[in-house]
């Protein structure tokens, strides 16, 4: 359990659309927060709070440029989301598929 730690902030940051969002839009690159705010109604320390979330989960890392800061999309946290998903893709298959033999067996009588 202990490589999944992470989990609960990741599920926590994903769970909210304006971040999605935001991570979606860094998936072209490493953007400005200046950048990242312009598409939004919010105001800028609204976008920061989300960014912030998003550090915390190790969902984004910052880089700092003189006195503009670059937010790039850390694809690795999202990776062990899915490993742990796959857990239960896996479970939902395969209860997928005896039931599928089960309404086969039952058709066949």
């Amino acid at each position: 359990m202990a490589k999944y730690s992470k989990l609960d902030s990741t599920f926590a940051a994903l769970a909210d659309p304006t971040r999605r969002a935001i991570m979606e839009y860094l998936m072209d690159g490493k953007k400005s927060v200046s950048d990242i705010a312009k598409p939004f109604d919010f105001a800028l320390p609204t976008i920061s709070r989300h960014i912030s979330v998003l550090e915390k989960a190790d969902l984004v890392t910052r880089e700092i440029e003189g006195r503009t800061h670059y937010l790039s999309l850390n694809a690795n946290q999202l990776k062990t989301a899915v490993e742990y998903l796959e857990q239960y893709r896996d479970f939902w298959s395969d209860t997928f598929r005896r039931l599928d033999d089960f309404l086969r067996r039952d058709d066949e009588t």
